[in-house]
């Protein structure tokens, strides 16, 4: 099943299995036709964003009260922002973001520590890797809000995220008026386009959530 994620700004969005990418194509990118007059250009670069329901985390001073009063502390990942270095033979794809974090007691100085977790993902459902990490909210004291910043790093096979070159002929190939495929999206043939989920990686972050506080995401 593939994940619905909030993006990071300028990234990609994964539709129908093709990177769509906002700007123009530099070496190692590839122009893709999407149908009459619309391009898009694919990089090796993996799209980065957060997966549905898991930017938030609520915490409650009685687990199993779920109310206003019981209400501990809030938090939202936000300004997800992205940059990718895939020179080398491993992609590496870094996410910052901000943590903007709210409680209920604003008595005594506090400090929250959140788990989050970075997330690997080939061809829209294949988890390739997961890692663990938290990032700590300072509040003073009287104080009922804070904000933090957190870090995520990725690596990806790069040989793994770059198209097999027959498929990029198949994809980039000029076509004359006339040739039997000239009016033919080559992106409708299953091969080609499995092979392109299969080159196409994406990096989610969100918080480390339990199935409680997951399920309280999904209904609130």
């Amino acid at each position: 099943m593939k994940m619905k994620f909030r993006p990071a700004a300028g990234f990609a969005l994964l539709m129908s299995g093709v990177a769509l990418l906002a700007g123009c194509s530099r070496e190692g990118e590839l122009v893709l036709q999407e149908g009459v007059g619309v391009t898009s250009v694919r990089s090796r670069c993996p799209a980065v964003g957060i997966p549905a329901y898991t930017g938030d985390i609520t915490t409650f001073s009685q687990p199993n009260d779920k109310s206003l009063a019981s209400m501990d502390v809030t938090a939202t990942m936000t300004n997800l922002r992205a940059a990718c270095d895939d020179t080398g033979a491993k992609i590496y794809s870094e996410a910052t973001f901000d943590v903007l974090a709210t409680r209920r007691d604003t008595g005594a100085a506090r400090s929250v520590e959140l788990p989050f977790f970075v997330t690997v993902l080939q061809g829209g459902n294949s988890v390739q890797s997961k890692r663990i990490g938290s990032v700590t909210v300072n509040f003073a004291a009287g104080q009922d809000r804070a904000q933090a910043s957190g870090r995520a790093g990725a690596f990806i096979d790069a040989a793994a995220a770059t198209l097999p070159e027959d498929v990029r002929e198949q994809i980039t190939r000029r076509r004359k008026p006339g040739d039997p495929d000239a009016a033919l999206d080559p992106l409708a043939d299953p091969e080609v386009r499995a092979a392109v989920a299969r080159a196409s990686f994406e990096v989610l972050v969100g918080f480390q959530l339990s199935e409680d506080q997951l399920a309280y995401n999904a209904t609130r």
